[in-house]
């Protein structure tokens, strides 16, 4: 399985610079080996992104938080928001507490394909009702949810409009939408849907730096018409 890897770049610290550097308001971290060992394995690189970043960019980090004692360590280290998601569903009690000590510090990731929430990296659907779920977590005390159309994104297909806007009118917490994103014009049909924040993935992979100034550019001008 590992020699599926693909690496983009062997400086972890350097990329997230660079995106910082294109205009991105937020770096969206993942420590994909806390991931599956449900620890912090790539806390202290993330510090030294953190570091480097500065004031350029809030950072939000995910993969492997099941402890309060790891999300204080991430946050005291200046991370902005810490994201949980599969731990959310499994352990919502979890998610209760957290989101009790650590008031507008926690973001849900809810991955969803047809509207059913999945887990465990996408494989195990969970038989959630994705608005339902995000409803009952409002009510914890979340501070946003990062919404993924697990469907479209990587496929080259377009965004969801539909899903996000659903998902937007549902909740009053923000809704970051990732999925699908391929240009700057699919990153403002979902502004326009209610989202508060574009993420971009796979997106990038196939495009590269240009994505992100092109959607940083065309979200400014989008978010300038809406002030004028």
């Amino acid at each position: 399985m590992e020699n599926n890897i693909t690496v983009y770049n062997e400086d972890a610290v350097d990329q997230a610079c660079q995106w910082a550097d294109l205009g991105a308001e937020r770096i969206h971290i993942v420590d994909l080996d806390g991931a599956k060992t449900g620890k912090p394995v790539n806390a202290p690189l993330i510090r030294e992104m953190i570091e480097e970043i500065g004031e350029d960019a809030e950072i939000e980090v995910g993969g492997g938080i099941r402890t309060l004692d790891q999300i204080e360590a991430y946050l005291d280290a200046g991370v902005r928001y810490a994201v949980i998601g599969t731990a959310a569903v499994k352990t919502p009690g979890f998610l209760k507490e957290a989101c009790a000590v650590f008031t507008d510090s926690i973001i849900v990731a809810l991955d969803a394909k047809d509207g059913i929430v999945a887990t465990d990296g996408w494989v195990k659907s969970t038989g959630h009702d994705v608005i339902d779920l995000a409803q009952r977590f409002e009510d914890y005390g979340v501070s946003a949810f990062l919404y993924t159309d697990i469907a479209r994104d990587g496929m080259l297909s377009g965004v969801n409009v539909d899903a996000t806007a659903a998902l937007a009118r549902a909740v009053s917490v923000p809704v970051i939408a990732s999925g699908g994103v391929m240009s700057g014009d699919d990153a403002v049909v979902k502004m326009q849907a209610g989202a508060s924040l574009v993420q971009l993935y796979s997106g990038f992979v196939y495009r590269g730096p240009e994505l992100v100034t092109e959607c940083v550019e065309a979200i400014a001008r989008w978010r300038k018409q809406q002030n004028a």
